[in-house]
């Protein structure tokens, strides 16, 4: 059964106000930015893992896709729980997961140890799956897009801080400084979550955790627009996990041969992102969601062909990265502001349901695309993410009927 979403408000928690501060905001934005930043420190570190475990090609794809995996377990099992129990409980009790994750990667004496903290990693970095709703939770319809706007730029940066930190880190300290240095900065900010967060209060009826888990089947069945809006998202993030888990081996091979530093610093590339989630959330309201992702898409899908068609082209390579970040960040805001309006009452299992799919798309890309890369080259990661890309303009614009942002006279 389909059905569109209301924009009725069910009744909210004293906390909220039209959005939050300036300064909470700022302060979960950031939050966000150094958690996510976990999840992708490994990209410029893959040769470098590989050499230093002596790791096989098997292991080395195991690396992003224990991290994704583990990401996307954690946004079934876990997400949910943040429309029943405080989050900022919730937050605590991931913050200490996650520094133990990474102290264990840290500590990595085989490639199985490492692939097991990655994959616990990505449990503890659940901390931006609940600070993501929270901030959505806190804001009125109107103000929505800025605030998620916002929340992906500090998502942004994450990724970008990551992939510049880990390259430039490892090459004069070794991999492992790495994963030391996001230990602590993980634990400076689960500290600090634990003593600024709001200690606001369930926005669900208390239902028990089996319930809980089920009922996100039944959303899925119920809302055509998520099941749009989870399929488009899997299909444009694996397109864009496959570009980056490849990216440092393509860069470090030859005929480029750019060391591990100069291949981490093409993460600046990825401050397009900040631009596109930033104005796509100020699009929202005036072109619609449904629009805002249409053009989002063709920036990504000409962004994968200007990749393909200028593999060896360093100037090429970074106008391809530019197009990439900004068209999936781009897209990314307007997706999320349509799933959260869905049924506010619902929203950690509705952002638990959607980013379940984004993140499994993620998974199953950074496989791929390391997969391919060893077995045929850059061209063969390109094919792929082309592919996808492709794959998902055209089951959105398919899909053109089921977004309310659309009007009838148009459809």
């Amino acid at each position: 059964m389909s059905s569109t979403h209301s924009n009725e408000e069910s009744p909210l928690p004293s906390y909220r106000v039209d959005a939050p501060s300036p300064f909470l905001l700022l302060l979960m934005a950031t939050a966000v930015a150094f958690t996510a930043a976990n999840l992708y420190y490994y990209q410029p570190l893959l040769p470098a893992l590989r050499d230093g475990l002596s790791l096989s090609d098997t292991l080395l794809g195991l690396v992003p896709f224990a991290t994704q995996v583990g990401y996307a377990a954690a946004i079934l099992l876990i997400s949910p729980l943040g429309d029943v129990i405080p989050r900022r409980k919730l937050i605590a009790l991931l913050s200490c997961l996650l520094v133990g994750s990474l102290v264990l990667q840290a500590t990595a004496v085989s490639g199985l140890i490492l692939v097991l903290g990655t994959f616990l990693m990505g449990l503890g970095a659940n901390i931006t799956q609940q600070l993501i709703p929270l901030a959505a939770s806190m804001s009125s319809q109107q103000q929505r897009g800025r605030v998620l706007g916002t929340m992906m730029s500090g998502l942004t940066v994450g990724i970008l801080l990551s992939r510049v930190l880990s390259g430039s880190l490892a090459e004069y300290l070794g991999w492992r400084a790495v994963y030391w240095m996001a230990a602590s900065t993980a634990l400076v900010w689960g500290l600090l979550l634990w003593r600024l967060l709001p200690d606001e209060s369930s926005r669900a009826n208390g239902m028990r955790y089996p319930a809980l888990i089920v009922s996100m089947v039944s959303l899925f069945r119920r809302h055509s627009m998520l099941r749009v809006s989870a399929l488009t998202g899997a299909l444009w993030f694996a397109a864009f996990n496959a570009i980056w888990a490849s990216l440092a081996l393509h860069l470090t091979n030859a005929p480029l041969d750019l060391n591990l530093q100069q291949a981490g610093l093409f993460g600046f590339a990825g401050m397009a992102g900040i631009v596109g989630a930033k104005a796509s959330g100020r699009l929202v309201v005036p072109l619609g969601t449904w629009r805002t992702i249409s053009l989002a898409l063709m920036v990504l899908l000409v962004g994968t062909l200007v990749l393909w068609g200028y593999q060896y082209s360093l100037v090429g390579l970074v106008v391809g990265i530019v197009l990439i970040d900004l068209g999936v960040f781009a897209a990314q805001v307007p997706n999320q502001v349509r799933v959260f309006a869905i049924e506010p009452s619902a929203q950690s299992r509705l952002n638990a349901v959607y980013m379940l799919f984004y993140y499994l798309g993620a998974a199953l890309g950074s496989a791929a695309g390391v997969q391919l890369m060893t077995a045929y080259g850059w061209p063969g990661v390109m094919g792929l993410t082309v592919a996808l890309s492709l794959g998902a303009l055209l089951l959105h614009i398919a899909m053109r009927r089921t977004d309310p942002s659309v009007a009838p006279a148009a459809v």
